[in-house]
């Protein structure tokens, strides 16, 4: 049976109203336990009006938060204006938490370590959301999203909110979207937020645009120093921590602190009058955690007390604006007929060789005055 040929009561509640076949999931019964009779399933609630679904997230409700960051990541133009009216509710209710950055070469042990900060912080009375990013695959577009089940204690805590994301593609380690998300959880009245980056090098370097502080986790043997300046990422780094700092690694993991500490030495701090710290912890034995906690306290301390933090905040949102406006354009620019036909002449043309990228893109863009 087609995707057409379901019943509107077959498809998911989140399936746009008149939606036609380009949305092919639907639900399908279930066998019951005690009769073993085929059934159906019970359909999802359909979502509220914006006003109300945004009052729900203001609430505290992790269900409708949940429902609301799925409708601002939705890539759907048929959700875009119930986002809208979302962020437009929600913005000035957010604002007020504390967003760590929190990135590192793959296997690093990111997501133990952030079980093990967010147990520390929820233990402390903090409510604490975790913002996950899984990189999608360039072949399948699929992403494993298996960060919330490594943190398994800490997605039992009710005062911590765990959402693991696709990175979609995405450069910076990030998701297009991460931006509101972090609105969205603070407006839901977390106050500590975690995010947690791809980890795949260089590229991480623009989570440093949506957060205050920036993690850099290490590990022994990861590479010498001079490797870690070429990446760029010490350059942006506020505080920088050697995980896996215990049994036979605990004296090798030392040592790469050593090695850091005199790397930072060298480098411009991405804060004016800050000298990251360089810390050695262990995530599995939930050692070094306090420390590191106290170093972020001293950072938010210092950024506030100069007026920082209020200028990074405000040069973070003009970025973001403007990185709007630019992929705005560029999909308007895209989706015009005439530059759509013009393009595909292009591409042939630049995949037989017979015309050179650059001049094709400067053909292509000529279009931009055309009326």
């Amino acid at each position: 049976m087609s995707s057409g040929q379901h019943s509107k009561e077959e498809r998911p509640s989140w399936v746009p109203e008149g939606a036609g076949s380009e949305f092919t999931t639907t639900v399908k019964g279930g066998v019951s336990e005690k009769s073993g009779v085929f059934v159906k399933k019970r359909r999802r609630l359909p979502l509220p009006p914006p006003d109300e679904l945004a009052k729900q997230v203001l609430s505290g409700d992790r269900a409708a938060l949940s429902r609301a960051i799925t409708l601002i990541e939705s890539n759907s133009p048929a959700h875009r204006p119930a986002a809208r009216e979302i962020l437009n509710y929600l913005t000035p209710h957010s604002g007020k938490a504390r967003r760590v950055g929190i990135s590192g070469v793959p296997g690093a042990g990111k997501s133990t370590f952030i079980e093990a900060l967010g147990n520390y912080l929820c233990d402390a009375g903090h409510r604490v959301a975790v913002l996950a990013v899984d990189p999608s695959s360039s072949i399948s577009g699929g992403s494993i999203l298996g960060d919330k089940t490594r943190m398994e204690t800490l997605c039992r805590r009710e005062n911590c909110f765990i959402r693991p994301s696709p990175s979609g593609g995405a450069l910076g380690g990030v998701t297009r979207k991460t931006r509101e998300t972090i609105l969205t959880c603070e407006a839901a009245g977390y106050d500590i937020l975690l995010i947690e980056t791809v980890g795949v090098g260089q590229s991480e370097i623009a989570v440093r645009s949506m957060v205050d502080c920036f993690l850099l986790l290490q590990i022994a043997g990861a590479g010498d120093e001079l490797q870690g300046m070429k990446k760029g990422i010490f350059e942006i780094a506020d505080i920088i921590v050697v995980n896996k700092a215990d049994g036979d690694n605990l004296m090798r993991a030392e040592a790469t602190r050593a090695e850091f500490e005199r790397v930072v030495r060298y480098l411009s701090p991405s804060t004016e009058g800050w000298t990251p710290p360089v810390l050695t912890a262990s995530a599995i034995e939930r050692k070094g955690i306090e420390e590191f906690w106290s170093a972020v306290l001293r950072y938010f301390e210092h950024v506030e007390k100069t007026g920082l933090l209020v200028e990074r905040r405000a040069m973070q949102a003009l970025e973001w604006w403007k990185a709007l406006v630019e992929q705005e354009l560029l999909q308007r620019f895209l989706e015009r007929a005439d530059v759509a036909r013009k393009a595909d002449e292009l591409a042939d043309k630049v995949r037989n060789g017979t015309l050179a990228p650059s001049l094709a893109a400067e053909e292509l863009l000529e279009l931009i005055q055309a009326p």
